[in-house]
């Protein structure tokens, strides 16, 4: 998944989720679903971002360079009771070599985002991606993410122990090439948790996913 590297042009930053979160292999579609449950919760998602309905006042979006390092604490692991699911999160940045979104290579772990929102933020999206399947590992940690419903509860954990609890308000998915990636990348608007993986039919030719699906939970007040 391809991410721009500090100083390039923000849409090149923008195209991180095109490039897709699955390990690539031609043997994913065995442990990948190819119908995901069908999206909801879109005005959710938009009500929770930068740019409100139309029924509500614009008000203005700053997207901002990106940091030159985290300035928020880090999550630790994740925890979807609904799911089975209890993943250590490692702090991810840009791969140098490929440009793309450092997403662990343990289909057991997955990623945050580092150059965004982190575990205390009080606004914006915190990014947190992992791989569906590995044909050499098996089903991956963000497996069953597209199982997940509204009102599902998401619980997010720092190394001491601190946790905050979150809802799933939405659960999409998209073309790789018409992801909205301002709105789930954003650092402004309501606090919320971003959860993407892979997901629709697998392409044995290119060894890729067609879709990402992302799952958006609000905080817990």
């Amino acid at each position: 998944m391809s991410i721009v590297q500090q100083g390039a042009p923000r849409r090149r930053a923008l195209l991180l989720i095109a490039a897709g979160l699955g390990l690539l292999t031609t043997f994913g579609v065995v442990a990948c679903r190819s119908q995901p449950e069908p999206s909801f919760g879109g005005p959710s998602v938009a009500a929770a971002s930068s740019t409100p309905p139309a029924a509500v006042p614009e008000v203005e979006v700053r997207k901002g360079a990106l940091p030159t390092s985290a300035t928020d604490v880090a999550p630790a692991r994740l925890r979807i009771p609904d799911l089975d699911l209890d993943a250590a999160v490692s702090a991810v940045g840009i791969d140098r070599k490929t440009g793309d979104f450092a997403v662990p290579p343990s289909v057991d772990r997955v990623g945050w985002y580092r150059y965004g929102p982190g575990f205390t933020a009080e606004a914006g999206s915190i990014v947190i991606a992992g791989h569906v399947d590995s044909a050499e590992q098996g089903k991956g940690a963000f497996f069953r993410l597209g199982a997940l419903s509204r009102g599902d509860r998401i619980t997010l954990a720092d190394q001491a122990g601190s946790t905050r609890e979150f809802r799933v308000v939405a659960r999409e998915r998209y073309s790789k090439t018409r992801i909205p990636l301002d709105r789930y990348f954003a650092r402004d608007g309501e606090a919320r948790l971003t959860l993407i993986t892979c997901g629709g039919p697998f392409d044995a030719t290119t060894g890729h996913y067609r879709d990402n699906v992302v799952v958006t939970a609000t905080a817990v007040r």
